[in-house]
């Protein structure tokens, strides 16, 4: 089967085409000035003639006059060509941008319905019995209690690095992992996640920070969730603690970064990424530059697009995250990044 026709493969043939047809124009212009010169040596000629080359200054003329008709064309041509190669690499290059626009789309959608499930996720365990009596009466039973449901949790759900039950100051009081990661007694109250779950207003909301590295959990790259556990598991209970889940970042981006739907011969040489609001990198095709190298995107305002990067000549293609059900997104971008 043969492999599919990439925008590399259309330009390369439209350069070969362009190539060609330049050659042949040129070859058309060298005889038509080989005429030019015949038709004036004719005329040279029938002068020395006399009245006996009137004949042959007619058809002098006549050569001559074709030749120049030859070389109008050629040049015509050329100009053409020229100005077709212009149209039909700009619609090659529309073409292209508008298939890597809805791939970019179709990462950053994958990945707003997976954290999607996330916002379900906390907002659903944080209403266990075992959380909401844990954070009340932060016995050693409970709390062990606690943990134990925690890690019945994470045996179904592998998304996950660790769940962390916390009280109201940011301590942590249980675990899912607790024999893997020893973060009992540890405080959180600095993240981002943890002092926003404390201002929501009931168990319906959530909170979430950007993608960063959580320096309890070895600094995997997490994307924390979080909302308040409420007295009785109600609502809009009295706060009792926080419930932030940790979801193992880097491998679910991945996946979904390395499933862009590219050619083999595309594979290697173009990057997919998503950033986040401020452009950077929280997930690559290829690995590089996470959380350290920042994307300027030209979006010009448009929540899609395409263009050719002005230093590079790349063809850089972008979505923002258009969000999935009650999840907003947090305005990041994906980003595909192809050298042409």
């Amino acid at each position: 089967m043969s492999s599919a026709i990439t925008l590399s493969d259309i330009l390369s043939q439209t350069r070969r085409a362009k190539t060609i047809t330049h050659t042949k124009v040129q070859d058309i212009r060298a005889v038509t000035a080989k005429l030019r010169i015949l038709a004036l040596n004719a005329l040279i000629e029938a002068k020395h003639a006399g009245d006996k080359g009137a004949g042959f200054s007619v058809v002098a003329d006549e050569v001559r006059a074709i030749s120049t008709e030859v070389e109008g064309l050629a040049r015509d041509l050329g100009n053409e060509i020229i100005n077709l190669d212009s149209l039909t690499q700009d619609m090659a290059i529309a073409s292209q941008g508008a298939r890597l626009t809805d791939m970019a789309l179709n990462a950053i959608e994958l990945i707003d319905r997976n954290l999607y499930e996330r916002t379900c996720d906390v907002r659903w365990w944080a209403t266990d019995s075992a959380l909401w009596q844990a954070a009340a009466n932060p016995t050693p039973a409970h709390t062990a209690y606690a943990s134990r449901r925690l890690g019945v949790i994470l045996d179904s759900y592998t998304v996950y690095i660790d769940l962390w039950l916390c009280d109201l100051d940011g301590n942590i009081l249980s675990n899912g992992r607790p024999e893997r990661h020893h973060v009992q007694g540890q405080n959180v109250r600095d993240r981002t996640w943890f002092s926003r779950a404390l201002s929501l207003r009931n168990g319906q909301e959530f909170a979430v920070a950007d993608i960063t590295t959580e320096p309890l959990l070895g600094n995997a790259q997490v994307a924390t969730y979080a909302t308040g556990v409420r007295q009785d598991g109600d609502p809009h209970g009295a706060l009792l603690g926080v419930l932030g889940i940790q979801f193992d970042w880097q491998p679910q981006a991945l996946t979904i970064t390395q499933g862009a739907r590219l050619s083999e011969e595309e594979r290697g040489r173009t990057r997919v990424l998503m950033t986040d609001a401020q452009g950077l990198v929280i997930a690559a095709s290829d690995g590089q530059g996470l959380l350290s190298e920042r994307v300027r995107l030209l979006t010009e305002g448009r929540v899609m697009g395409h263009y050719s990067d002005p230093h590079t000549g790349a063809l850089v293609a972008f979505h923002r995250t258009p969000g999935y059900e009650t999840y907003q997104g947090l305005g990041w971008y994906g980003v595909i990044v192809q050298p042409q």
